[in-house]
């Protein structure tokens, strides 16, 4: 939970260079490169949107309810522009879904934004969906089931190349709320993972479910051991 406050150079007189990522807690990340993105900023500023009546964020992000509808009766906004998810397949559904409620071309789809999944595609690529452990803590008391190894293709090749994969347990229901991964084709995996925790299916399921051998994804449903318990959280 440590957040970076400043980016500084390294000495470069070892000849190693590089930039040091200072962390709130006081303790430093040395990298050879640092990548940072601010995200989208939604561009609305020529609309005069308040005139309108169109409620807006601090940032100039459209405010939506469930149905995209604006703070102005009869005004919607889907996609990047909202104070809503910034995926390309969140923008979708919310076109189709908005299609389908004012012009009546079929029922309006719900989805929860809290089970789509996200990957970032970087090297190694990370991915998840649903909650995560401090999330799922506020509500509750969570087990936390982890699974640090090497794939078989890097230990054949010899590579230290590793794969971590977590599951986020409700400890009431055992439903799995949350599944996070960073290693070799987390976002594939995590496309399969997203349908089970949507379902709402538990550890028990997880559990009896045959893995594909020799696969890392077999790890999810091979993970039998809790790693540890978090107890709920103020939040």
């Amino acid at each position: 939970n440590r957040s970076p406050v400043a980016i500084r150079p390294l000495d470069a007189g070892d000849g190693a260079g590089g930039y040091a990522v200072l962390l709130d807690d006081g303790s430093r990340i040395a990298a050879d490169c640092v990548f940072f993105a601010t995200g989208r900023r939604p561009n609305v500023r020529s609309l005069e949107l308040r005139r309108a009546g169109v409620e807006t964020t601090a940032h100039g992000r459209i405010v939506v309810d469930q149905a995209g509808e604006t703070s102005a009766s009869g005004i919607y906004a889907i996609g990047d522009v909202t104070n809503r998810q910034n995926l390309t397949p969140v923008a979708i559904a919310e076109g189709h879904n908005l299609a389908d409620r004012l012009f009546g071309t079929g029922s309006p789809r719900h989805w929860s934004l809290e089970t789509t999944p996200k990957a970032v595609f970087f090297s190694p690529p990370l991915a998840s969906v649903g909650q995560t452990e401090a999330e799922a803590a506020v509500e509750g008391a969570v087990d936390i089931y982890l699974a640090r190894f090497t794939p078989m293709r890097h230990t054949l090749s010899g590579r230290s190349r590793k794969t971590v994969m977590k599951l986020v347990v409700d400890q009431g229901t055992q439903r799995v709320v949350g599944a996070h991964m960073i290693g070799d084709d987390a976002p594939e995996m995590m496309q399969g993972l997203a349908i089970a925790v949507t379902a709402g299916l538990t550890k028990a399921d997880f559990d009896r479910t045959v893995g594909i051998h020799p696969t890392s994804a077999e790890e999810f449903v091979t993970m039998r051991t809790r790693t540890r318990v978090t107890e709920r959280q103020d939040d």
